[in-house]
């Protein structure tokens, strides 16, 4: 038999345009010869759907929805995931329609409680498999955590299921595919049943889900692949051992990965939010290069819009690459200089000023100029400012509030400074738009004479490195200095994350391409007296 994975893009809240997707998807289904169509978890509203699942006329709205979608539904089976209510108690659940009408039900069993997740929050847990027979073949349900360990497999396998089927709206994370692939072959060890997985493919707020929809056999082997970041019909051959069979697509490198995640994330919350194109402060460094690359890739040059505000201190290789960069991805571009509102600032607060030293706070003052004046563009010409900084100098607090931290989006608060170079490097294989100069000169704020990164913190590779170590894998300061690193710089780093959470606490929201990002699976106090120093 033929069956399908619709592993679509659903926009939080939207049910009518989800309905209509998921129809869409099941006519082409239809059409290629499928007699059953699978979706993702909970696409019939999108996820995660967080505090909407507190409202009692969002279940009701999402009933009506799956009612609309099964009076439509003809000639195929689907498999759709939504919030359910039944007998006051709410679940995540997938249900099967057949002929027009809900045929059955399954209740999500396992539901995650940490990182991203706060599915205990909203939903009670299932308990009983869900079983159904097409064609003289039995399907077993399960979605998403379920498969992350052996309980709700071997239900639904003692139940008579002998392919399993699995919603999932599993947010990418880079290395993620992999942890994908070892889990569900322990499912498939322990049951014996081969296994399709349809996963989400689209943009939600932080999250990014990477689809890569796949199947495999009932000896673990991969028998089919998905296209990752995009929407896309997967068509399955069931053949007579129940061996799932169909398009195998290649792996992409880790920078293409995350380089296509980056785009995503930026594609979808523009698009989802309305706003009408981005705009972004130039600097001629490396950090709003490659986040004018991702916009112009994402959005198309005509929603993109890069400023330059050279200070007394920007060096003219910065004015002049940066110019060259503009030209080459054809954006709009304006130059705004800063330095007479800099003298103005600095008059007004001479007198108070006074007797003190030239410090961090004249620096602070340029940011902040730049801050304003891109919040007065986006406030008049309704674009989302894009900020530029990066994971590394969000963890030691190299960024300054109201300045270059000022904007709706932080297109790389996950991402590294050794992986902006990665992906810089990366994007430029595709076609040069990086200047080759961006890339090799040292990293500059630029708001001093001669100053680079490298006179206020450690080297970026070191830097990274004990960050991935603290933040990341959780690991205590004498694992990391057993790691080779030396004492005086962990124990730095680590003072530097302790006392920059009020900043990150404060910083736009950005897209996650980590296992720990500075996001919803990063909450530490504000104040507190522990150290980690042992």
């Amino acid at each position: 038999m033929k069956l399908a994975i619709a592993q679509i893009n659903s926009v939080l809240g939207d049910l009518g345009g989800n309905v209509a997707k998921i129809l869409q998807y099941a006519e082409q289904a239809k059409q290629h010869g499928a007699q059953l169509l699978l979706t993702p978890e909970l696409s019939l509203c999108g996820y995660p759907p967080e505090d909407l699942l507190l409202r009692d006329g969002f279940y009701h709205a999402c009933e009506r929805a799956l009612s609309e979608l099964a009076g439509k539904i003809s000639g195929i089976a689907v498999v759709v995931g939504h919030p359910h209510e039944q007998s006051g108690k709410r679940y995540n659940a997938a249900s099967l329609i057949r002929d027009g009408a809900v045929t059955g039900t399954y209740l999500k069993y396992a539901l995650p409680n940490y990182s991203v997740f706060d599915e205990e929050r909203y939903f009670d847990h299932g308990v009983e498999p869900c079983i159904f027979e097409l064609d003289g073949i039995r399907f077993g349900l399960n979605i998403c955590a379920d498969v992350w360990g052996p309980e709700a497999a071997l239900r639904a396998r003692n139940a008579g299921a002998q392919v399993l089927l699995v919603l999932n709206a599993s947010p990418y994370a880079m290395h993620k595919q992999k942890s994908r692939y070892r889990n569900i072959r322990e499912r498939i060890a322990e049951t014996g049943m081969a296994v399709i997985y349809a996963n989400l493919a689209g943009g939600q707020d932080e999250l990014i889900f990477d689809g890569g929809s796949f199947a495999m056999d009932r000896h673990g082997s991969l028998t089919a692949q998905g296209r990752h970041f995009e929407e896309a019909l997967l068509m399955l051959e069931l053949q007579d051992d129940l061996r799932p069979t169909g398009e195998k697509v290649a792996a992409l490198s880790e920078e293409a990965n995350v380089y296509q995640a980056l785009c995503l994330g930026v594609r979808d919350y523009v698009g989802k939010n309305r706003f009408p194109g981005v705009l972004l402060g130039l600097s001629g460094g490396i950090d709003s290069a490659l986040t004018l690359a991702i916009a112009a890739d994402a959005l198309g040059a005509n929603k993109v819009h890069a400023v330059m505000m050279p200070s007394p201190y920007t060096a003219q290789i910065s004015l002049d690459d940066s110019r060259e960069m503009v030209k080459t991805l054809g954006v709009r571009y304006d130059e705004f200089s800063i330095e007479a509102m800099f003298q103005s600032y600095l008059a007004a607060l001479a007198a108070t000023f006074a007797g003190r030293e030239v410090d961090t706070t004249e620096e602070n003052l340029q940011a902040r100029i730049r801050g304003t004046l891109l919040m007065a563009l986006s406030n008049k010409l309704g674009s989302l400012v894009l900020t530029t900084g990066n994971k590394s100098e969000m963890t030691v607090g190299y960024a300054t509030l109201y300045g270059d931290m000022a904007g709706g989006f932080a297109v790389l608060k996950d991402v590294s400074k050794t992986l902006v170079y990665r992906l810089a490097r990366y994007r430029n294989t595709l076609g040069q738009v990086i200047p080759e100069r961006i890339i090799t000169r040292p990293p500059s704020a630029e708001l001093r004479a001669n100053q680079t990164d490298q006179d206020s913190l450690p080297p970026y590779d070191t830097l990274d490195a004990i960050m991935a170590c603290y933040v990341e894998q959780n690991l205590a300061i004498p694992e990391i200095i057993a790691r080779g690193y030396a004492e005086a710089d962990v124990r730095r780093v680590v003072h530097l994350i302790r006392i920059s959470e009020y900043k990150r606490r404060q910083s736009a929201v950005g897209i996650r391409i980590t296992e720990r990002s500075y996001g919803k699976d990063w909450r530490y106090p504000i104040t507190v007296q522990y150290q980690d120093m042992f």
